[in-house]
């Protein structure tokens, strides 16, 4: 006789919608913690994700706070591209190939490391993992010029925490995938969402100057 699995409430924070309920089990680790758990727990808080008050907002802050820093490594590109007289298309063409192999490796760790802390807390989506919104806000600025101005850091920041807590269709039914990836998952759509409606303001700014 087969068993039967128990409806799991997906945890989750920052959000407006009610709970999900997915039937993908959370297996719980009998072991005690190992490094790697360890560094599981590192990859998916972030630093920010046992802060109480919103640890979703937090991770999309630290996500912000690392675009800025890719900013100021991106010029150190353009510098090494003027030294051996690349053109201008040539050191953006670096930047975002290497801007989206650290998005990919961040999601592949992201997906790694929310499945291991699922099992380490025998809960689905537990709220301190905040790598999903690091991400999400990251993919956010992805198609934005340097140079945009502040203005693109707020409304970058407040689209990504709209469409990630809004989660319109088909936003929401990510959150049922399994582990790690449904974990993921929503906040990169979402982040593509709003990557989409950064790309139109940056547009019709270019245009209104």
């Amino acid at each position: 006789m087969s068993e039967e699995i128990a409806p799991v409430i997906k945890e989750s924070s920052d959000e407006l919608n009610p709970s999900v309920v997915t039937n993908a089990p959370v297996v719980a680790s009998s072991r005690e913690r190992t490094f790697g758990d360890t560094i599981a727990l590192a990859v998916a808080t972030c630093g920010v994700g046992f802060i109480p008050l919103a640890p979703g907002t937090w991770g999309s802050l630290l996500g912000v706070f690392l675009w800025a820093s890719a900013l100021r490594a991106g010029a150190e590109v353009y510098r090494f591209a003027d030294s051996r007289s690349w053109t201008n298309l040539q050191a953006e063409s670096l930047c975002v190939t290497l801007a989206v192999l650290a998005l990919a490796g961040l999601m592949y760790a992201g997906v790694w490391a929310a499945t291991r802390v699922e099992r380490l807390t025998e809960r689905k989506d537990p709220g301190i993992v905040v790598i999903d919104e690091v991400v999400g806000q990251l993919i956010t600025f992805l198609f934005v010029p340097r140079g945009t101005g502040v203005w693109a850091i707020v409304a970058g920041f407040f689209l990504f925490r709209l469409f990630d807590i809004w989660k319109p269709y088909p936003i929401r039914r990510l959150e049922i995938l399994e582990s790690g990836l449904g974990v993921m998952a929503d906040d990169v759509l979402a982040g593509i969402y709003a990557a989409a409606v950064m790309s139109l303001l940056v547009f019709i700014s270019s245009h209104a100057g």
